[in-house]
């Protein structure tokens, strides 16, 4: 008998339909009702099936008004339940006004003459995720760029925003705002001017779909009973640069930015863990990443070779390489 994650709870807002259609993003409702999937399967991430643990925004549901209700509802939650484990996750366009240099997500609602009144800062955004009381909040942002899409599908051509305007990653100020607080870890599917690009096949974007992997336990060890940050961190941090330059020729890096304890985002495999005997979580080595751990004296060391960033998750030092390398000291 599997057990359920009752503690865990999730906003999942892919914005989909535009109500100017040239924005239109139809993959980002993809991106959520998977990772709605694997959360509420009992099978796996194991999160209680119902209204009060999982929303999703998408098309005419994700406004702004909707999802800053969305998390007014989570904070509502949270207070309820003082053990709660809480998700925000984003899928859709994310621009930046170079005039005032202030960051914009864009919701179904939005008017392309008034981006200013009718989109979502980024301030608004901080405002309502700092609501929320949570012991632990991952917020996980996706901005899929037009010219990921256009590349991907190599049949649009990139979509004309009104002046000032770009697409672009979420500023590093932006990020560092998010993250304050105890239990706080924001993740962006990729970092400076790079794009978050959409898989050939249009099933979802490549980062949300080596997240579902990651949420099944790609990025576990045998015998882990659950997934932690640090497992999504392994297998985003390896598969998305891979898979971005094999499928679509491009460079897409991951940014993690916590200082937090590595905490448990949802059950693995119904809490049953990974087995030894299973193939796709063994331990492999080439010439150009290598996984390894150690015990012994009671460090635990975790390492995935690469180049690049540091963090640090409490008191766990992390050294992302390359967004490949991970060394986590526990």
């Amino acid at each position: 008998m599997f057990n359920t994650f009752t503690h865990g709870y999730a906003l999942l807002i892919g914005v989909g339909e535009s109500a100017y259609p040239k924005w239109s993003l139809p993959v980002t409702v993809k991106d959520i009702q998977a990772i709605r999937d694997i959360l509420i399967d009992p099978n796996f991430c194991a999160y209680p099936n119902n209204q009060q643990h999982i929303r999703l925004l998408n098309n005419s549901s994700a406004t702004r008004r909707d999802i800053l209700d969305g998390l007014t509802w989570l904070n509502n939650q949270a207070y309820a339940d003082p053990q709660a484990t809480v998700i925000v996750y984003y899928s859709g366009h994310g621009w930046l006004d170079q005039a005032t240099q202030l960051y914009y997500l864009i919701p179904h609602d939005v008017k392309p003459f008034d981006i200013p009144n009718s989109a979502l800062s980024a301030s608004d955004f901080t405002n309502g995720l700092r609501q929320i009381n949570s012991q632990r909040l991952l917020v996980i942002i996706d901005c899929c760029h037009a010219e990921g899409i256009a590349t991907a599908k190599k049949t649009q051509t990139a979509i004309k925003l009104p002046s000032n305007f770009i697409p672009t990653t979420i500023p590093k100020s932006f990020l560092e705002d998010l993250k304050q607080g105890q239990g706080r870890a924001v993740f962006s599917s990729c970092r400076g001017k790079q794009s978050s690009w959409i898989r050939p096949d249009d099933l979802m974007s490549i980062y949300t779909y080596h997240l579902v992997e990651a949420l099944k336990g790609a990025g576990n060890q045998p015998d882990d009973q659950v997934v932690r940050l640090s497992n999504l961190m392994n297998h985003l941090s390896k598969s998305v640069p891979e898979n971005a330059h094999t499928l679509c020729q491009a460079e897409q890096i991951p940014f993690f930015e916590t200082a937090t304890e590595d905490f448990t985002v949802a059950l693995l495999r119904g809490n049953k863990g990974v087995l030894k005997e299973e193939g796709n979580t063994e331990t492999t080595q080439n010439d150009e990443t290598s996984q390894q751990l150690t015990e012994g004296n009671g460090d635990t060391n975790l390492t995935i070779n690469g180049d690049g960033n540091r963090t640090n998750i409490g008191g766990r030092k992390i050294e992302i390489k390359q967004a490949r390398d991970i060394k986590i000291n526990l």
